[in-house]
């Protein structure tokens, strides 16, 4: 009877021990299932040789297996929500063990919200920095992410877990416990309506050897009627590919060379674009975007025609439609990857249907005379726009100032507080503000049919005068060791020597202009003076000046430059105080 006792206690133990271990593994326990749900997993006879990891834990002989077997060809994913009991009936056991199970993982098409202990596996195509519009503090890290289905879904890191995990663009990764958000509203990268945020608990590990094939890169193409049906709505962002007609207003050329030195100080560049037979639009490439693309334009020996930037956002700028790149932009080229590889396939056959409209002339700004300029903004259809005026100047207005201190990060203007100087721009993140002189200068012009008043402002200032603004600032307060530090710096002669000049100006017709607020027009591009003109000429059409106070002009001097900074830039940016800069601002980036 003892014998039969002990017997029973050993072939129940041997039970018992039976079905930890098949819990263990991921081999089906005897018996019905908690709460009546089965879970099905690989069994411990089907793992592989030579791929299974062995460690001791249950006292001197329990092992747990770490399966690597491949998934079904169902390809089910396993939830958090599905819990397989242990045979005590207390402890619950998720049945994502990724460790009993690596090769179990849950797909992107059952991402769900709320948090999940499942194990997702996926290339990361790209991550970029997220941060607030207005203040620019760190909102954390975006990730696109691709699993092996093809499915693309957006990850997101927050700030205080920024540089927790070790990331490389195009490299396979495994994601241990997460939580689903929802997907954004505004500027979505992906169709997903979920985000896979990392938790407190996440734990990421690099996948050297993936088990299966993931896609390098996925993307979503717009066609221009669809960019149009979607501009200013600020709801998705959609790659492009086409091929390239202007960059910075300069015709491709087999030898074309980048300004990039113009390029880093404007911080943008604007290349004009065409999708097969359709409409050449602009495209604005702001900071990283402008640089990788000088990057990529410069590997080529020869000028790259195709152009492919991911992520853009189509807005009105100007009244036409415009596409700008974003934090999350990347830019690719010709053979880069396989949508612009097969693009340049169909331009080299279709050269006829590319080089059928002219950029050129689809973006030329309309010629107007004055005359025609002041007729266009009494219209009650009139909208902003831009046009081309060829004029004389007859005079530059003097008695007020005609720069302004910009931030030396956005150009945007700078407001004088009791110390420091302070960006008028929410957008701009620079805690400490460098002052820099921009043109700011209104001028007398007149063709056949009117006189007028332009407003030169910023770049178009260097392109009138050739110097820049804060190149003449200093200049002044240098020639001017003893001149208070307030005082108003007058008109320098490299403005004064513009008199009599036929320029060709591209001018812009604004909201100030339409709503009669204003009749001054501004500049936003001067060409090279036509032709000089003689004194008698200007003297029969003069224009009385604004002012009766006509300051002595700054003789120029050619001692070496400071800049804005020390003793010569203080002095400037106490300067700025009084100043009338209402009107000078820069277009906002993407």
């Amino acid at each position: 009877m003892e014998m039969k006792k002990i017997a029973c206690g050993v072939l129940f133990t041997a039970a018992s021990m039976t079905a930890v271990m098949a819990t263990e593994v991921g081999a089906p326990a005897p018996g019905p299932a908690a709460s009546g749900a089965s879970v099905v997993v690989p069994a411990l006879g089907s793992l592989p040789k030579g791929n299974s990891s062995i460690s001791g834990d249950l006292k001197t002989n329990k092992k747990t297996v770490a399966s690597s077997a491949t998934p079904r060809a169902s390809r089910k994913s396993t939830g958090s929500s599905a819990i397989v009991m242990k045979p005590n009936g207390k402890s619950p056991v998720s049945s994502a063990l990724s460790s009993a199970r690596g090769d179990q993982v849950m797909l992107f098409r059952d991402v769900s919200l709320g948090p999940h202990e499942a194990d997702l596996r996926f290339r990361l195509i790209h991550f970029w920095e997220a941060r607030n519009s207005n203040s620019k503090t760190l909102i954390g890290q975006e990730m696109l992410l691709i699993d092996e289905e093809g499915t693309v879904i957006q990850g997101f890191v927050p700030a205080g877990r920024v540089g927790t995990y070790e990331l490389a663009s195009g490299s396979v990764y495994k994601l241990s416990n997460f939580f689903g958000s929802r997907n954004k509203a505004q500027y979505r990268v992906t169709d997903h309506s979920a985000t896979i945020t990392f938790a407190w608990n996440s734990k990421l590990s690099v996948i050297d050897n993936p088990p299966v094939a993931f896609h390098e890169d996925r993307f979503r193409f717009y066609s221009y009627k669809e960019f149009q049906a979607n501009c200013d709505r600020k709801i998705d962002l959609y790659d492009y590919v086409g091929h390239m007609k202007l960059v910075n207003e300069h015709a491709i050329t087999e030898c074309m060379v980048l300004d990039e030195v113009d390029i880093a100080e404007k911080r943008h560049l604007c290349v004009h674009v065409q999708t097969h037979g359709g409409p050449v639009m602009k495209l604005y490439l702001w900071d990283h975007a402008a640089s990788d693309f000088c990057e990529k334009f410069k590997s080529y020996r020869g000028t790259p025609s195709v152009l492919l930037v991911t992520t853009v956002n189509p807005k009105h700028l100007g009244g036409t439609l415009a596409l700008t790149s974003m934090s999350s932009s990347r830019v690719f080229m010709d053979a880069n990857v396989q949508p612009s590889r097969d693009y340049l396939g169909w331009l080299s056959s279709n050269s006829d249907i590319a080089n059928k409209i002219n950029a050129e002339v689809v973006t030329k700004p309309e010629t107007a005379t004055l005359a025609e300029l002041f007729s266009y903004i009494k219209l009650e259809t009139a909208k902003v726009a831009w046009f081309e005026c060829t004029t004389t100047i007859d005079d530059v207005v003097r008695g007020s100032a005609w720069y302004y201190i910009s931030c030396g990060g956005c150009n945007s203007k700078a407001v004088k507080e009791p110390t420091s100087l302070i960006c008028n721009n929410k957008k701009c993140d620079k805690s400490v503000v460098t002052g820099v002189a921009q043109h700011l200068t209104r001028i007398n012009v007149y063709d056949k049919s009117e006189q007028a008043v332009f407003v030169i402002l910023g770049d178009a200032g260097r392109e009138l005068t050739g110097k820049h603004a804060s190149e003449l600032v200093a200049r002044y307060f240098e020639c001017n060791e003893g001149v208070e530090a307030d005082q108003c710096v007058p008109v320098p002669q490299a403005l004064l020597d513009t008199i009599g000049q036929t320029h060709k100006f591209i001018v812009k017709v604004s909201d100030h202009n339409l709503s009669g607020k204003t009749q001054i027009i501004t500049v936003t591009k001067v060409f090279p003076p036509e032709a000089p003109h003689h004194v008698a000429l200007l003297e029969e059409h003069s224009v009385p000046s604004t002012s009766d106070d006509v300051l002595k002009s700054v003789r120029e001097e050619s001692s070496p430059i400071r800049g804005l900074d020390g003793t010569v830039g203080e002095r400037v940016r106490k300067a700025s105080a009084g100043m009338e800069s209402d009107e000078a601002k820069r277009p906002k980036s993407g």
